[in-house]
């Protein structure tokens, strides 16, 4: 059976090695770009490549974009085929963010059809703890093919919700924008980021820091689906949307939401960091 949502450290360590899994390094620091691969050259789960956040998981960013759009199917297709992913193949992504980046190229790869995809639980930290062994150095040579053909360049456009079709929806009292950021880049009183401080009018907070236990590892299902059931007040996920700063830690909401049993909420890939590229569109602050 393949892992879809999230894989502990010991089942990893049993797949390890496999040449149907691929493990993709997903550490990424916003403030120092090259830190992940920095860290990854220092010290890496054996055999993972490394994809970078703005490189692989993001195309470049445009006029009107957020900070990290979407690449297209075909492009985030090739990014797979160098990273060794197949159709048959199992995909485990990690960080040292508690998810926050792997989690981003776990609902890619959703996006794209590719359900045998799962984040190691509490990253390369539990990788450590619980005894996993690290290797330094570059990307060793991909062995030839052989689980068939590649993906194909072709993503589910039901998955992300435009900036166009979110102002439509946020007339719906039914409707339920979701925003995954820290309370207080929610709220306005700090921005480190962005050029504009606050949320969109409507939205509420649901910093991804919820879905997690002490030790950085997810929450329990039960007490995850708990934990939503109360923020979706009776919604149905396909009634709601997942945002953030630009699209990346909005997907640790809606792995959480997948780990609890609630699918089909959809992604806002443009965020706030696109939302507020139009000086007309209506900006809150405050809790």
């Amino acid at each position: 059976m393949p892992f879809t949502t999230l894989i502990g450290a010991a089942d990893l360590r049993d797949l390890l090695g496999k040449p149907e899994v691929a493990v993709i390094d997903c550490r990424f620091d916003l403030m120092n770009p090259e830190g992940g691969r920095s860290a990854y050259l220092e010290g890496h789960i054996p055999g993972a490549r490394y994809a970078d956040l703005n490189k692989d998981l993001s195309a470049p960013i445009s006029a009107t974009s957020g900070r990290h759009p979407l690449p297209t199917p075909g492009e985030f297709a090739g990014t797979l085929a160098r990273l060794g992913v197949g159709r048959a193949t199992q995909v485990i992504a990690y960080d040292d963010s508690a998810g926050a980046f792997a989690a981003r190229a776990w609902w890619m790869l959703r996006w794209m059809g590719h359900r045998a995809a799962a984040v190691l639980d509490g990253g390369i930290k539990a990788w450590v703890s619980e005894g996993g062994a690290l290797e330094s150095g570059q990307e060793k040579p991909l062995p030839a093919a052989g689980d068939g053909p590649d993906l194909s360049a072709q993503a589910d456009p039901a998955a992300v919700i435009g900036t166009a079709e979110l102002e439509r929806r946020l007339r719906d009292p039914a409707f339920l924008l979701i925003d995954a950021r820290a309370a207080e880049r929610y709220a306005g009183t700090v921005e480190p980021i962005d050029a504009v401080a606050g949320h969109i009018k409507g939205a509420v907070n649901h910093p991804f820091s919820a879905n997690l236990a002490a030790d950085g590892r997810f929450l329990p299902p039960p007490a995850l689906r708990q934990v939503w059931e109360r923020r979706l007040a009776g919604r149905s996920p396909t009634q709601v949307a997942a945002m953030c700063g630009s699209g990346v830690t909005a997907c640790h909401n809606l792995l959480s939401l997948e780990v609890a049993g609630l699918r089909g909420a959809k992604l806002y890939a443009g965020s706030w960091s696109e939302w507020i590229r139009d000086p007309h569109r209506p900006v809150a602050r405050g809790a």
